[in-house]
């Protein structure tokens, strides 16, 4: 006999129907642990948890825990870039060179911020993959970008920049800043908005932080595209994902300490539920948090606009993205009015904000899984039509 997994938090009355969604998860989805949240206009109306941070089931999901959330770091990385442009200290659509003079090896001296930022730069791999000993530094792989050229021509085409987005764009964030972008975002977003979503971070944190189970890669479609282009080790699909060897020789790499207090800053976010909706409240309702902007309602507006759409030269599905943000996509919208944006991570996480909605939301756990067709989680899918049905 299966036991209802208890959950736990706050869910406003006429929200009901989020708690039970996300509920399910646990029964159809074989949710481990996990966490939902969403703002409406300012406010929190769902706020729930429930589960284990562990495999065995020892130890509860807690409203303090933070997870890995992969490429929903992504979209944090974007609200420091932005914040920079604001202040006139970089410009979006300058080289790169301006502010990194050894990226113009190559070839590469007309790519812009902005490309970088839309995924059209074609620096979506290495070409010769790390050794595995520089799987956590900082310099080898932005030193690796800088003197290889483009995979295509830059601007000509879109592939989704998977690990390299985080170090392309988070190098200009460190030459403009002069602060590592965990540490830009701790000081400049972080702290100050109480948004608690982390790049980096020391021992005293592992406590509170759910242990990741990998997906099953057995369930993948042997017969996709993607998944054969993946498998080879040639390919820039391949490279584009395993940009050192560390994911082949340990699969449950994000648990480990080095994972942890590097600054991978495409990848290895680590945050609650609550913190991302909090985030992508104020984004969804012109930027203000706490009396200050995080953006100004023109940056975000500036930010939505889609840059880049159609068939992905990495992902070979369309997708769709704005200056830093992903966007919903018409092939396979996941949302009524299709004004969504921010990022999902590998998995099953995500950060969303709906102007239209008025709404922010962000949902963590650590049983990751494969995405189904046109790469949607199985658990949005009964989620996500709850909350628009929720605020409709």
């Amino acid at each position: 006999m299966t036991t209802a997994t208890e959950i736990h938090g706050i869910c406003k009355p006429g929200y009901e129907r989020i708690r039970d969604a996300f509920a399910q998860n646990f029964e159809q989805h074989g949710e481990i642990g996990a966490a939902l949240s969403l703002v409406v206009d300012g406010e929190t109306a769902v706020d729930i948890w429930g589960g284990s941070t562990d495999a065995a089931g020892t130890r509860p999901w807690e409203q303090d825990t933070i997870v890995n959330v992969f490429s929903t770091t992504k979209g944090i990385v974007t609200v420091c870039a932005l914040r920079l442009a604001e202040e006139g200290k970089l410009d979006l659509d300058a080289p790169v060179a301006t502010y990194w003079p050894e990226f113009a090896q190559a070839g590469k001296e007309k790519i812009t911020v902005r490309q970088l930022m839309n995924h059209r730069a074609g620096l979506p791999a290495v070409k010769d993959i790390l050794p595995l000993e520089h799987s956590h530094v900082w310099e080898p792989l932005v030193n690796a970008l800088a003197a290889q050229e483009s995979w295509w021509e830059p601007d000509t085409a879109h592939g989704y920049h998977a690990v390299t987005f985080g170090s392309l764009v988070g190098e200009v964030i460190r030459r403009v800043s002069g602060k590592s972008v965990g540490a830009f975002w701790r000081e400049e977003v972080a702290e100050p908005f109480g948004i608690d979503f982390q790049i980096g971070f020391g021992p005293e944190q592992d406590g509170r932080v759910a242990e990741m189970i990998p997906a099953d890669l057995a369930t993948a479609d042997p017969e996709s595209s993607f998944v054969k282009a993946l498998m080879n080790p040639m390919s820039v699909n391949f490279k584009a994902f395993m940009v050192t060897p560390l994911m082949m020789v340990n699969p449950t790499y994000m648990n480990t300490r080095e994972w942890r207090a590097a600054e991978i800053p495409a990848a290895n976010g680590h945050t609650t539920a609550r913190a991302l909706a909090r985030l992508y409240g104020a984004l969804a309702t012109g930027g203000e948090l706490e009396g200050s902007h995080i953006l100004r309602p023109e940056t975000i507006e500036m930010a939505r606009q889609e840059q880049s759409y159609g068939e992905d030269v990495v992902l070979m599905m369309p997708t769709r993205f704005g200056t830093g943000f992903m966007l919903d996509t018409p092939e396979y919208q996941v949302t009524p009015t299709g004004a969504l944006f921010g990022h999902p991570g590998l998995g099953g996480s995500f950060g969303f904000a709906d102007p239209d909605a008025r709404i922010g939301m962000g949902y963590v756990m650590n049983r990751m899984l494969l995405p189904g067709a046109e790469f949607v989680d199985a658990r949005w899918q009964g989620m996500l039509p709850a909350i628009y049905e929720s605020v409709s």
